[in-house]
């Protein structure tokens, strides 16, 4: 018999050597508005969330549904926070979620201020690790940008494999087309 998702039982929270990655909570809103406010000239290109007028609602509002959605088991937003001081250094998760595989896509997007030290490539190591170990996972995606090094250059230092590149897979608010990279971990049954 399966288990429907919403009764699967695992943590909400994990550390790493210098992070502690947990669900959205109500009042998160503060700083995550605070860290994409610093870091919108880096997120505008790839993150369209980002773009144009984003409020504390709006980032408010993101804490609380991804604490409802977590709960709810479909969707899995994480925050990133530095262990040593607390201060938020980005957002990340599992989404897209297939529990009959179970897979799972990682997104993130990081503080520019803290771009540099390796979290972002930590928080995704202890992403997938947490998914192997309490959502057995057997597939793990990362997608991006061709364009978006930064993001590519994390994924491949976290050891996820290119697995194929999808052509004019979006339009840019101008009408110009987009690519994506897919990369891919699994793991047999």
């Amino acid at each position: 018999m399966t288990i429907p998702p919403i009764l699967r039982d695992f943590p909400d929270r994990f550390e790493t050597e210098r992070l502690l990655v947990r669900a959205p909570r109500t009042g998160d809103g503060a700083a995550i508005f605070e860290a994409v406010m610093a870091s919108k000239a880096e997120l505008d290109p790839w993150m369209p969330w980002a773009r144009g007028d984003y409020t504390i609602e709006a980032a408010e509002t993101y804490a609380r549904r991804g604490s409802a959605d977590f709960i709810l088991r479909v969707n899995l937003p994480q925050v990133i926070f530095r262990r040593s001081d607390g201060i938020l250094i980005g957002s990340s998760g599992l989404h897209r979620i297939e529990w009959s595989v179970p897979s799972f896509e990682i997104g993130y997007w990081q503080h520019t201020a803290h771009i540099g030290n390796g979290y972002m490539t930590e928080a995704v190591n202890g992403l997938t690790a947490f998914a192997r170990e309490h959502l057995h996972a057997s597939r793990m995606v990362i997608c991006c940008d061709t364009l978006n090094t930064r993001s590519r250059a994390v994924a491949e230092r976290a050891g996820y494999t290119l697995e194929s590149q999808m052509r004019n897979e979006s339009r840019e608010d101008n009408g110009e087309l987009r690519h994506l990279f897919v990369f891919s971990k699994t793991w047999p049954d």
